[in-house]
C-alpha cells in the first residue's frame, strides 16, 4: 500500500495537530485526570489513522480488455438507468453510478483505453452524492474518452463532504485502461455514461473496485 500524493499535505497537517494536541493534553491532565489524556489520545489517533487510510492506494491486479469497461471508482453501484445526456452526447445513454463512501479507496481510474476528447469542470452544489439531482446540480468534472469501440463519458461528482475534485485528464491525452485520472476528497460519486447497446455486467448494490471490476462490455455486433 502507498499513499496518494493528494494526501501528503493533509496528512502532514494532521500529524502536527495530533502531536500538539496530545502534548498539551498530557501536560495539563497527567497529574489529576490522566484518563482524559489517554481518551483524547485514542480518539485523535483514530482520526489521524482514518486520514491516512483515506489516501491509501492498495496494490491490486488490474483488469485489461479492449472490449470491457472497468469501474472508475471503488464503491457501490447505486444507479443503472437510461438517461438523456444534456452535456455532451445529447442523446440517450445508459448511466452506471458508483457511490464512494469515506472508507472507500478514492483513486479514480480510466475505464477504457482511449483519448480524452472532452474535459469540463462544472461549479455546483454539494447535495449528498446519492441524491437523484447530484449528477446535474453538484460540483462535477466530466471527461469523454474515445476509442475504436466508441465514446463514453465519465463524471466525477462531489458529495456533501467532498469539497475538491482532482482531475489529471487533458484533451488529447491518451490513457491506458486502469491508469489514474483523478481523485475526489472525502466521499463522492462517479457516473459512467455508456452507449445504449453496452452490455451491463453489474447489479444495483454491487460493490466494485476501480480498475478491477468489469461494469459493462461493448457490444461487438
Amino acid at each position: 500500500m502507498t499513499i496518494h500524493r493528494e494526501g501528503y499535505r493533509i496528512i502532514g497537517i494532521g500529524a502536527l495537530i495530533f502531536v500538539v494536541i496530545n502534548i498539551l493534553c498530557f501536560y495539563f491532565f497527567a497529574d489529576n485526570m490522566l484518563w482524559v489524556a489517554y481518551s483524547i489520545f485514542i480518539i485523535s489517533f483514530a482520526a489521524f489513522l482514518f486520514i491516512i487510510l483515506f489516501f491509501r492506494i492498495p496494490k491490486r491486479t488490474l483488469t485489461f480488455s479492449e472490449d470491457k469497461i472497468v469501474a472508475p471508482a471503488d464503491g457501490k453501484v447505486v444507479v443503472i438507468e437510461q438517461v438523456k445526456d444534456e452535456e455532451y452526447f445529447h442523446d440517450q445513454r445508459i448511466q452506471v453510478s458508483i457511490f464512494m463512501s469515506p472508507v472507500n479507496v478514492h483513486v479514480n481510474r480510466i475505464p477504457v483505453d482511449g483519448t480524452v476528447i472532452y474535459n469540463h469542470y462544472h461549479k455546483g452544489k454539494y447535495f449528498v452524492a446519492w441524491h437523484p439531482k447530484s449528477s446535474l446540480l453538484n460540483e462535477r468534472h466530466s471527461i469523454v474518452l474515445e476509442n475504436l469501440n466508441g465514446a463514453i463519458l465519465v463524471k466525477q461528482i462531489a458529495g456533501a463532504m467532498a469539497k475538491r475534485i482532482c482531475n489529471y485528464a487533458i484533451p488529447g491525452k491518451i490513457f491506458k485502461q486502469g491508469e489514474e485520472f483523478g481523485f475526489i476528497k472525502f466521499g463522492s460519486r462517479v457516473d459512467v455514461l455508456l452507449p445504449l447497446n453496452a452490455i451491463i455486467e453489474v447489479q444495483l448494490g454491487q460493490a466494485v473496485k476501480s480498475g478491477v471490476t468489469v461494469i459493462a462490455s461493448f457490444n461487438q455486433n
